[in-house]
This record gives structure tokens, sequence and C-alpha cells, in this order.
């Protein structure tokens, strides 16, 4: 069944579009402080379309994302106790409890990993906020974790180019129903557990 190949071409449609990169950036943005959908989904794809603009669109989702980082940042620090019985009833509290504990044992490293790993990042930035951390070394290391995260990505897609694009359309369907697959799975075996 051929449901995925269509919605990557859509995808490659829009990652051509005139108006992208404000989208990526609005994304990249609001990603780091309160929307669940990750940047890497829209830089990946415009960076296989455009391979010749992939440090320019990985710059942009770096610095739009430490900018989003430091309004999660601030949500955190200014309105945290308006928002902890949203966040406690939500499915992000073990998220943050888990961000606050690696706060206590690794400081600002935990900012890094955060903003490289597929780690919600957004909990980071809110939790450091509640927290009061240093707002420079949060920064940086937003930005060095970050920035290594959205580079990998946009030099794996320049690196593979129209090969890499011409793989993924072949085999684009067979990648979707195996993806949905192992999220089935996870969701099972994390049910039975």
């Amino acid at each position: 069944m051929r449901l995925f190949a269509p919605l990557y071409e859509r995808a490659l449609q829009w990652a051509r579009h005139q108006h992208a990169p404000r989208y990526l950036a609005a994304l990249s943005f609001a990603e780091s402080s309160f929307f669940p959908v990750p940047p890497d989904v829209m830089l990946a794809p415009m960076a296989l379309a455009q391979p010749q603009r992939a440090w320019a669109l990985a710059w942009l989702t770096t610095w739009t994302s430490v900018a989003g980082g430091l309004l999660g940042y601030l949500i955190g620090w200014l309105a945290f106790a308006g928002l902890e019985p949203w966040l406690r009833a939500s499915s992000h509290w073990p998220a943050y409890e888990q961000a606050v504990a690696w706060f206590g044992r690794w400081g600002v490293l935990a900012v890094f990993i955060a903003g490289f790993s597929p780690i919600p990042y957004k909990v980071f930035t809110i939790a450091a906020g509640t927290l009061a951390m240093p707002l420079l070394p949060f920064a940086a290391a937003s930005l060095v974790g970050r920035g290594a995260r959205f580079f990998l990505v946009a030099g794996l897609m320049r690196w593979g180019g129209a090969r890499m694009e011409a793989q993924l359309r072949q085999h684009i369907d067979r990648i979707g129903w195996a993806t949905v697959a192992l999220v089935a799975i996870g969701a099972l075996v994390y049910a039975l557990r």
C-alpha cells in the first residue's frame, strides 16, 4: 500500500516552497519551548531538496531553536508556578522530573545532551529556567548541542544528495511501514511492562 510515497513527494514540494525557510524558523523556535514536532522533519527534506543551501538551513534552524530555548527558559523562570499543575497532569511530567535530576547531576551538560538527542528539548529549557540555571552557559550548551544535531542532519542530506533522494523515493513506503511497526511494537512493550 503506497501511503508514504505521496507524503514524501508532498514534503519535498513544500521544502522547495519560497516561504519554507520562514516555516522552518517558526517550527524551530516553537519546538524549543512549547510545540511537539521537531524541526528535523522539515530540515531534512529541505536540505535534501536544496543541498547547496544545507549549511544555511542548519544555521537558521540552530539560531531559531536557541532563541526558542530562551523563550522556554523564560517560561520556566517567570511562569512555572502557573504551568506546574498542567505539567503534572501531562505526559511531560516524568520528563521534567528527569530533567531536574539530570541538572542536579550533570549541570549544563544536560542541556547539551537534550539539545543533541531526541529527548524533548523544551522540557529542559523550561526546567533550566525554573532552576535559574545561569543563562550564558545554558545558551552556549544549547547552541553547541542544537547546532551539532542540525548540522549533522543537514550534512547527511547534503552528502546523500540526489542518490539519497532516489533511494528514499524507492524505499519510502517500506521505511514508513517499518517505522509504524516499530512504534506499535514499542507501544505494546511499554503497555505490557
